[in-house]
């Protein structure tokens, strides 16, 4: 399997060698040349036959089926041990890096089913791809002789901020470098990065909001003269965004596992359809279930649900793509986003009727369209093939209601974004009627927004988010995840708010 760039350029690349490099050289994003069949994946002729295989399988043995197959320069032995050391059961961090034996519970909520990612050490979804990133990065790292220290350089609304640190803090052969926007995330994800341990870490606010911290992230990454600058030091670049393909691809597992747990519980025969439904910010999380089908998951319909910033759904709807608009800071703080990065791939593969020469040419026009005018328009072939996409959004207040709903009606206990997704999928079956089964991205733990869960139960939530999050859980009776407990008693290592053009100059700092 090789790896080239979303906007042309010419050279192909091995899966270790795109992981380190992160972005392509023209700034274009690494997607595969292909996408490999479940059916070949599991050495199945019949499809039928491959999603039953599916249904019966751990985590961890359809992991290494499906990564391996993108990541195929790897030996097995290379993959078995990435995927074993990342996804470990435990009752607590040192025993383990999930919580839950299954790694990806789904549980039955309303008249869904909710695929919940939560359950790894930073309570978030980043934890599914970012606790095994740093073992593919240092495996790429051996396999290409690669001598330079990589600086991960990530921005953050807040979950992949912390995923990164805890999962490259301390890894040989790194440092990492996560910004932050000072007022765009929650007292919990705050404490949680401004108390990461580890030598190599460095994490900064920037006065901005997120869309302003990956807008500098890119540029530090484009810039010629201070790369060239830091490669003479002995040190590359790369990212833990979902811009990086060694982070998209693990993603991709945990939508092949859901659908192969709705077979297990007789829910679905294989071969039937479902419906996935995401809350969507850098469109990576919604990508990686789109490339689980077209390794052969049947899926109807992807449903993306936004928040206020609904710059996605408009242009699912539209074709437009229009971040000339207000931004809103809202209680889903990781979906605060005007510029969805990963949206670029969906756009590369919706392109390739004709050739990958026209694909990338059309997505260079697009992009270079965003950067100057913060707006573009797709073409009728793109068009067509949003259709497969349904968009919605949700208020602050309809946030609030569908978290009060499920929790009153199923006693069932959702984040705001997953509260997102979960009213965005009402509406679409209100508007058209669709009862093919559902399952639903749930992407963080309530507790990380313990004060607008506790208030849209009403509760009283007199005092700091910390001390909410412990009236949350004494009121449902649901345990607080071990990573959340006491993080205000922990030591703040990182106070540093800083402009957005100092960005460079921290990440020099910090090297």
């Amino acid at each position: 399997m090789k790896f080239i760039s979303t906007r042309g350029d010419k050279n192909e690349y091995s899966s270790s060698q795109a992981i380190i490099k992160g972005l392509a050289d023209d700034k274009g994003l690494f997607v595969p040349v292909s996408i490999p069949s479940l059916a070949s994946v599991m050495g199945e002729n019949d499809i039928v036959k491959c999603l039953e295989t599916i249904s019966k399988m751990p985590y961890t043995d359809l992991a290494k089926k499906i990564i391996g197959a993108f990541f195929d320069d790897f030996t097995d032995e290379e993959i078995a041990n990435c995927v074993d050391s990342s996804y470990t059961y435990g009752e607590t961090e040192e025993t383990g890096k999930f919580a839950a034996k299954e790694i990806v519970p789904v549980v039955k909520a309303g008249d869904a089913w909710i695929l919940e990612l939560y359950h790894g050490r930073t309570s978030a979804f980043k934890d599914m791809a970012l606790s095994i990133l740093p073992y593919l990065l240092t495996t790429s790292i051996k396999k290409e002789g690669e001598k330079s220290k990589i600086c991960i350089l990530t921005a953050t609304s807040g979950d992949t901020g912390k995923a990164a640190l805890a999962g490259f803090a301390d890894v040989p052969g790194t440092e990492i470098c996560v910004f932050y926007p000072v007022d765009g995330v929650s007292q919990v994800q705050k404490a949680q990065m401004v108390t990461q341990t580890g030598e190599n870490t460095h994490v900064f606010a920037i006065k901005g909001n997120f869309d302003d911290a990956q807008t500098g992230v890119k540029k530090i990454f484009n810039d010629e003269d201070f790369n060239g600058a830091l490669n003479r030091q002995g040190v590359k670049l790369s990212s833990a965004n979902s811009i990086n393909v060694g982070r998209l691809i693990p993603q991709v597992v945990y939508y092949a596992y859901g659908y192969g747990t709705l077979v297990s519980q007789g829910v679905i025969k294989a071969g039937d359809p479902v419906n996935i439904v995401v809350p969507t910010g850098n469109f990576g999380n919604i990508l990686a279930a789109f490339y689980a089908h077209l390794m052969g998951i049947p899926v109807n319909k992807f449903i993306c649900a936004s928040n206020e910033n609904k710059v996605l759904t408009d242009f699912i709807n539209t074709g437009v793509y229009d971040a000339r608009r207000d931004f809103f800071v809202t209680n889903s703080p990781s979906m605060d986003i005007l510029i969805s990065s990963n949206l670029e791939r969906l756009l590369y593969l919706l392109s390739l009727l004709d050739s990958q020469e026209s694909a990338a040419a059309t997505i260079k026009d697009l992009m270079a369209s965003l950067d100057k005018d913060s707006y573009y328009e797709v073409d009728s072939n793109i068009k067509e093939g949003l259709k497969k996409f349904h968009g919605g959004f949700a208020s602050v207040e309809e946030t609030n209601r569908a978290i009060s709903t499920m929790y009153k009606e199923n006693s069932y206990l959702m984040d705001t974004h997953t509260a997102v997704a979960y009213k965005v999928y009402k509406d679409y079956v209100e508007e058209t009627g669709d009862k093919t089964p559902a399952v639903i991205a749930s992407t963080a733990s309530p507790f990380k927004f313990a004060r607008s869960v506790a208030e849209s139960i009403g509760l009283d939530c007199e005092g700091s988010d910390f001390e909410i999050v412990k009236l949350l859980s004494e009121e449902t009776g649901i345990a607080i995840p071990e990573g959340l407990r006491d993080l205000d008693k922990r030591e703040v290592r990182f106070k540093e708010t800083i402009e957005i053009d100092e960005m460079p100059d921290a990440v020099k700092q910090s090297l």
